[in-house]
């Protein structure tokens, strides 16, 4: 029984944080910063980028696996070659097959083809492009194995000590590791040592090829101040975000790993750099959706401008369902795979009670209708069946 409540009052905290921060009031008190603590592959931690000085941490040691946010390292070391000329903004990156045999997400660029080092950079930060890091890695480093180990030797001389990696993407490697502390680390020598190449990290949505690619990092809409800087993802780390904002003269720095789903990620972070905030008097400022604009022209600069600023996003209350199960585990499975396939929402597990026997519904949830026909086309070319889901109440879209 006890157990019971608990879990109640937990959801009605975070039912009143999601109403909070959509009225545009500060959400500290409702939503406390241990909203996901218990999870054991959560960290998290604030600190002050101009000192250094830590605000509050949740297990900022403990080994974890960074997903994309690795490719805040590979960026760094992008952004040190160019500091040193030894690479130029409109260099072309050859994609090897190797390159383009990564998983998504990424550009599609085929084998054989060029993007410029420019065109990889705001493939990194926007669509978090796992083809564009390895090819990346294979023009700083010869190998993608070799520069792996380069960057991990140079991550050491930062002060990561705890951080290994094992390819340029950070996809899935149980060698991979790192900690809250080393990511905050790394966010604040990227700050500190590229002030001016940080500002892709604001970049909002980048145009290639026929394609515009939105920006993963939410914050960057939502949150006053928040300029940067990357989100990652893959199923044994959970849900990760390290993000930057600055109010008056005082910037912070958050890291979130190991959420359970992209919106709690989101909402926790905002959660935390609020109280961070709080803690320095620093005023929480009113939430007035529209990303931060001193940053943004700067990656309109190149003489091929890549980066087009998007009207607001649709509101993404659609879903897909791609099929019922009779044991939950199948369902997630497939919802996983679909939200993969979707580069988009959230996989959810539906329990449904027909005639007292139970189903699990596998879907993904939070959509565009544009998604959502565009998901369905993925999955039907893959012979997975999918039916749309209208946000009116739950109800099945005809195709």
């Amino acid at each position: 029984m006890a157990d019971r409540l608990y879990r109640l009052r937990r959801m009605a905290q975070l039912v009143c944080g999601v109403f909070l921060a959509g009225m545009g009031l500060a959400i500290a008190g409702a939503l406390p910063a241990a909203a996901q603590i218990g999870s054991e592959r959560y960290s998290s931690l604030i600190l002050d980028a101009r000192t250094g000085r830590m605000i509050s941490s949740v297990n900022p040691d403990e080994l974890r696996h960074p997903a994309s946010l690795t490719k805040m390292m590979t960026l760094y070391m992008t952004f040190e070659a160019l500091r040193d000329r030894r690479i130029s903004l409109h260099q072309s990156v050859p994609m090897s097959a190797y390159a383009a045999s990564m998983s998504p997400t990424k550009l599609g660029v085929p084998p054989g083809g060029r993007l410029t080092v420019e065109e990889a950079i705001l493939g990194l930060v926007t669509r978090s492009a796992n083809d564009a890091a390895a090819a990346m890695g294979e023009l700083l480093g010869g190998t993608e194995d070799r520069f792996a180990r380069v960057m991990t030797l140079r991550a050491r001389a930062l002060g990561m000590s705890q951080t290994v990696f094992r390819n340029a993407s950070g996809l899935p490697d149980w060698d991979q590791v790192t900690t809250a502390r080393d990511m905050a680390t790394l966010a604040r020598r990227l700050l500190a040592d590229f002030p001016h190449e940080y500002r892709y990290f604001s970049t909002p949505s980048f145009r290639f090829r026929g394609h515009v690619f939105r920006n993963h990092n939410n914050l960057l809409d939502t949150y006053p101040g928040a300029d940067g800087i990357k989100t990652g993802y893959i199923d044994a780390s959970g849900y990760n975000l390290v993000s930057s904002a600055v109010r008056g003269n005082v910037r912070l720095i958050g890291v979130v790993i190991g959420a359970a789903r992209g919106w709690e990620r989101d909402l926790h972070m905002v959660a935390l750099l609020d109280q961070g905030f709080e803690k320095l008097d620093v005023p929480i400022a009113p939430r007035v959706a529209g990303r931060v604009p001193m940053l943004v022209s700067a990656a309109v600069a190149a003489p091929t401008p890549q980066v087009v600023v998007q009207r607001p996003r649709p509101a993404a209350r659609w879903a897909v369902q791609v099929g019922s199960f009779t044991t939950e585990r199948a369902a997630r499975q497939a919802a996983v795979a679909a939200r993969r396939i979707a580069d988009s929402g959230e996989a959810k597990v539906e329990t449904v009670t027909v005639q007292r026997k139970q189903s699990f519904r596998a879907q993904v949830i939070g959509l565009t209708h544009a998604e959502v026909q565009e998901t369905c086309g993925l999955l039907s070319r893959r012979k997975i069946p999918c039916v749309q889901i209208r946000p009116e109440a739950g109800q099945i879209a005809s195709r």
